[in-house]
């Protein structure tokens, strides 16, 4: 907590806008991978790209970058300039929203540090946040090199990073809020027989997103468009599981997919195996947290499925993505519940 409830209250604020200011984020970075629109911009620019083109040259300038691009020469050749500013706005929200968020928290640690002359230890959150955002940042220019030379898309390794510190630094800010809005200094690392059950179920939901940066990053979700089969078969067709050495090549789109959805049955099982053990024991300060989880879980497998079988429908994916954010958020607040 900080010293007294005005600095609660600035900070809880603060928390909350910058909450938001992430998931959109989030948003609309799932919707820029979803669009193909991630490798529109194809330098760094982080000072001179604050303003999108204001005149016919420089959208040119743009275009032209992109025409030397792989993506644009082998799956863009006919694309318009018109097309080509759709991905470009997608690719420009999202980096103009990444500097806002950036500095917005710039902002906030000079104000409470040099002004309010607040401890470092307590604003030792907050300075992870900042720096994981700024990781974040060169993270995502990282990614999109990788699709600038060799490839029409970005490497699902720097994706899955990128996504996943994106997370990291929303639990970070979710767990705060929860603190203040509790009135309480919960830590996070509370390691016990009783909460470990919790705090493995948020590890898993992050493994899970991982593969789905996989299954997104290589398309892999149009290998087969099928459910509950993958093909003719509970294993993908075009897989030899005799073949060991392939087992953890998660370069295989088929082997990706098949483990995105493997594990998704797993975590079901495992909240609902939760699930009963809350309710069997009848620890009614859970009821509610682990209700939240099993509603959260039921939209996200009905948005996994119909997001297959739809052949991708952008709207589908997008809030499979979304939903899947939600869950660990839940499963935060489940596990935030279970500490006394």
């Amino acid at each position: 907590m900080l010293s007294n409830n005005k600095n609660n209250y600035l900070l809880i604020n603060w928390l909350r806008i910058t909450f938001i200011l992430l998931f959109s984020m989030i948003i609309i970075g799932g919707l820029t991978r979803l669009t193909n629109s991630g490798l529109s911009i194809t330098e760094w620019e982080l000072f001179k790209g604050i303003l999108p083109p204001l005149n016919q040259k420089s959208w040119d300038q743009y275009f032209e970058l992109y025409k030397l691009i792989p993506q644009y020469q082998i799956s863009n050749p006919l694309m318009s300039l018109d097309e080509f500013k759709t991905i470009f706005y997608w690719e420009y929200i999202h980096r103009i929203l990444g500097r806002i968020i950036g500095i917005f928290s710039l902002l906030f640690l000079i104000y409470f540090q040099f002004i309010k002359k607040l401890s470092f230890k307590s604003l030792s959150p907050y300075y992870l946040v900042f720096i994981l955002i700024l990781f974040q940042g060169y993270m995502g220019w990282y990614m999109v090199k990788s699709g600038l030379v060799n490839d029409v898309t970005v490497s699902h390794y720097r994706l899955s990073v990128h996504l996943l510190t994106a997370i990291v630094i929303l639990s970070i800010i979710f767990w705060q809020i929860l603190n203040l809005r509790n009135n309480k200094l919960k830590n996070f690392f509370v390691f016990d027989i009783v909460r470990f059950p919790y705090i493995f179920l948020f590890f898993l939901l992050l493994i899970q997103v991982v593969l789905g940066a996989f299954v997104s990053g290589l398309d892999a979700g149009r290998i087969y468009q099928s459910w509950p089969l993958m093909g003719t078969g509970y294993f993908p067709d075009d897989f030899d599981f005799n073949h060991l050495q392939d087992l953890l090549n998660f370069d295989i789109h088929s082997l990706v997919q098949f483990y995105h959805r493997n594990l998704a049955y797993i975590i079901s099982i495992y909240i609902v195996l939760i699930a009963l053990k809350i309710f069997l024991s009848k620890d009614k300060s859970l009821y509610k947290p682990i209700t939240i989880v099993l509603v959260i879980l039921t939209f996200q497998i009905l948005l996994g499925v119909y997001t297959l079988l739809s052949n991708l429908n952008i709207v589908l994916a997008s809030a499979h993505q979304i939903f899947s954010i939600i869950l660990i958020l839940g499963s935060l607040n489940l596990y935030y519940s279970t500490i006394k």
